[in-house]
């Protein structure tokens, strides 16, 4: 990632606060079409730091500017000394944090604006294999403090104990 982590924590825990209103500024692509949230993602992207800054505590903040001014650093470091595969690096991870409002919010929250707690999920086997199982939002948003390595396993124990409650796919 290429984000000060303190500002994908500090909205990720609004999020769940305050799950796709108006203070959720992670959700608001869920509300857009699949195009407008792949637009809208470099916005997001400056969004989330921009939030940390306005409304985190002065702990938040001072993270917040210390991972921003290591990963500058960082960054000019790379490019002056033209350090090719870091520059490629760092283009791919710039490419997907630009990618992150349709891929971590639009698919997993699009069309579950009645019951936000809700969020869409994965069941099939081979399709979880290739996200590396990245698509068990719906276990996620029931039992946030469920590691994700466990999450397979929290979806089988839902589907035993509630085999009739609809879940919405992800893709």
């Amino acid at each position: 990632m290429i984000v000060s982590i303190h500002a994908v924590k500090f909205n990720h825990l609004r999020h769940h606060k305050h799950c796709l209103s108006e203070e959720d500024y992670e959700g608001k692509s869920a509300k857009m079409t699949w195009y407008g949230a792949i637009l809208y993602g470099p916005i997001h992207f400056f969004l989330i730091h921009k939030v940390t800054f306005q409304l985190g505590n002065a702990q938040y903040k001072k993270n917040l500017l210390l991972e921003l001014m290591s990963i500058c650093i960082f960054v000019g470091i790379v490019f002056y000394l033209q350090l090719n595969f870091l520059i490629y690096h760092i283009s791919v991870m710039l490419i997907g944090e630009f990618l992150m409002a349709f891929f971590a919010v639009w698919t997993v929250h699009h069309h579950t604006h009645e019951h936000p707690q809700f969020a869409r999920t994965q069941r099939s086997h081979w399709k979880n294999k290739i996200t590396f199982n990245m698509f068990y939002h719906l276990e996620h948003h029931l039992f946030p403090a469920v590691p994700t390595i466990k999450l397979p396993e929290l979806a089988k124990r839902i589907d035993q104990a509630f085999p009739k409650m609809e879940k919405k796919k992800t893709f």
